[in-house]
């Protein structure tokens, strides 16, 4: 006997397809542990901190509201991942709802930071891309609906 009634219905476990969003989170979070560590490094550092400091109050401003960017980020990507691990119910609207913020984020790093406009371009596309595949397939998946049910 194995102790479950077998009118339980057991969750199915994270496999599949659903690794890959996984495999996506867990990548952005490095990414925004590494740019946290940047920004942190910059802030560390006397020379980088002064002369950061030293430049228009614009720019620091800039770099500060880009650093509680960064951790806010940083924070509820590794929130979201923890739902996704736990198989919590809500995981699938806040999946959606970071896909989006990630979205925003780009557009953002397109049209505001001094990077690469090739750089800048392929991020947005590659974010829209997930966007556009995920957030459909989270709200209407019946597999979604059957792993994610945890309170």
């Amino acid at each position: 006997m194995s102790g479950t009634s077998p009118d339980v219905a057991v969750a199915p476990r994270i496999a599949g397809w659903l690794l890959l969003p996984l495999a996506w989170l867990v990548l952005t979070w490095l990414s925004s542990t590494l740019a946290l560590a940047n920004y942190m490094t910059a802030l560390m550092h006397p020379a980088l901190r002064e002369a950061l400091f030293a430049l228009q109050e614009r720019f620091a401003w800039q770099f500060l509201l880009s650093l509680l960017i960064a951790l806010a980020m940083w924070l509820y990507t590794g929130w979201v991942t923890w739902l996704f691990c736990l198989r919590r119910r809500t995981l699938p609207r806040h999946y959606i709802v970071w896909l989006l913020v990630s979205v925003l984020l780009a557009l953002r790093s397109f049209a505001f930071s001094p990077v690469a406009d090739g750089a800048a371009v392929q991020n947005l596309l590659l974010v829209l891309a997930a966007a556009a595949v995920l957030a459909p397939y989270f709200r209407r998946s019946q597999r979604v609906k059957a792993t994610f049910l945890r309170d």
